[in-house]
């Protein structure tokens, strides 16, 4: 799938990036270091890189700062779809296709690299000087309708944990997921889609990606990145 992704600074094509999900917890002493890893996959221009924190671990201790019952209802899906006895910790998906623990460095990277995505649509994000957010899809090949995401993300977050199993330490998070939105569906038809960014960018998140993804818990047909600021 080839995403053309309009930015606020101008508009720039490329070959649609692998998307890795990563799903984490403060309280889970296994998954500082595949935080540090998807902090060093973020820098890659082939990967976009997302931290969901989960919600499910906070018993033991410590309540995850930045969990969300969406985020964790995400995991869970993929569970499902991805014919998973359980959902666990670090869990790295790669494009809704594969799942990897996260701390396994060539593990995660074999599955990246030999990943084959199947032709699907152009998709392109426009940003509008009101704030506001328009969503083009073109024409493509779907098997089963899609749903459209807004991810909203922070770029990095240092967080001192007093509690639990990772008492003690200071840790870096990396394009912490804050809120998940479904905008739409997508049946293989051009389609367009609005939403509103200004209460994001107002609220101090880093950017946003929307992601074409089939229901639920499916692959990934693609997705584009949309940084906030100068």
């Amino acid at each position: 799938m080839l995403v053309a992704g309009l930015g606020l600074s101008g508009a720039r094509a490329q070959q649609s990036p692998t998307v890795v999900e990563l799903f984490t917890s403060q309280g889970c002493s296994s998954c500082p270091p595949a935080d540090v890893f998807l902090g060093e996959l973020a820098q890659r221009d082939d990967i976009i890189a997302l931290s969901y924190h989960i919600d499910y671990w906070d018993y033991i201790g410590w309540k995850d700062t930045f969990a969300t019952p969406d985020t964790t209802a995400r995991q869970r899906a993929y569970g499902r779809t991805l014919s998973q006895r359980y959902v666990y910790t670090p869990q790295m998906v790669i494009s809704g296709r594969s799942h990897v623990v996260g701390s396994q460095r060539q593990a995660v990277l074999a599955a990246i690299d030999g990943l084959s995505v199947g032709s699907a649509s152009e998709l392109r994000l426009t940003a509008t000087p009101e704030g506001g957010l328009k969503i083009n899809i073109a024409p493509g090949q779907v098997s089963r309708p899609a749903i459209v995401w807004l991810v909203e993300y922070d770029r990095r977050h240092k967080v001192a944990i007093r509690r639990g199993e990772n008492r003690g330490r200071t840790l870096d998070y990396h394009n912490v997921v804050r809120s998940l939105k479904r905008l739409g569906h997508w049946e293989g038809g051009a389609t367009e889609l609005e939403t509103d960014i200004k209460a994001s960018k107002a609220n101090g998140r880093d950017g946003c990606v929307v992601i074409v993804q089939e229901a639920e818990g499916g692959p990934i047909l693609g997705a584009v990145k949309l940084e906030f600021g100068g």
